[in-house]
């Protein structure tokens, strides 16, 4: 629907399956990752145009609005037998380690791992390219904020394999 989020679905996949890798993932298991994080927003489909082309900040409603791409990128994902699974991964990819994110509010292990992974790869590349409401951050800004936010929004171990071995920092 719009080449800057077809853009970002690539990025974010081509860096799961990077996190896969490193993590040492069969391939079965990277391919799947891989898929995970082309479809994470698939949700966006049902988006106004309006929302997502958005330069200043949201309303509540608006915000509410842009949260629900993950339950509806759920039901899409979930209505085809081949990707049930990974619609579990897309339901919970902005859950939180410290159990804030949404839709459920899981905590920690609760979240599943590949969710966990996608949200770090989704993460750093919304930071690290441009979007209507702000700039893009540097790499080594985003990575501040990876380690900033490893144990309250990100996995910590996860996050520090995607600095050490995915950056390569």
């Amino acid at each position: 629907k719009h080449t800057r989020e077809e853009k970002h679905s690539y990025r974010v996949s081509q860096l799961c399956g990077e996190m896969g890798s490193a993590l040492g993932l069969s391939l079965e298991a990277i391919r799947e990752l891989r898929t995970a994080g082309l479809m994470h927003d698939i949700g966006k489909v049902t988006i106004d145009d309006y929302l997502l082309e958005k330069s200043g900040p949201l309303a509540e409603t608006e915000r509410l609005e842009i949260n629900r791409h993950v339950e509806t990128g759920y039901r899409i994902l979930s209505s085809v037998a081949e990707f049930a699974q990974i619609a579990e991964f897309v339901l919970a990819h902005h859950e939180r380690w410290d159990g804030w994110g949404y839709p459920k509010g899981l905590k920690g292990e609760e979240i599943p791992f590949e969710a966990r992974i996608i949200a770090i790869a989704d993460a750093y590349d919304a930071m690290t390219t441009e979007r209507p409401y702000r700039a893009a951050l540097s790499k080594d800004e985003a990575i501040r904020e990876i380690r900033e936010n490893a144990g309250t929004q990100f996995d910590p171990a996860i996050a520090q394999v995607f600095i050490e071995k995915v950056l390569k920092e």
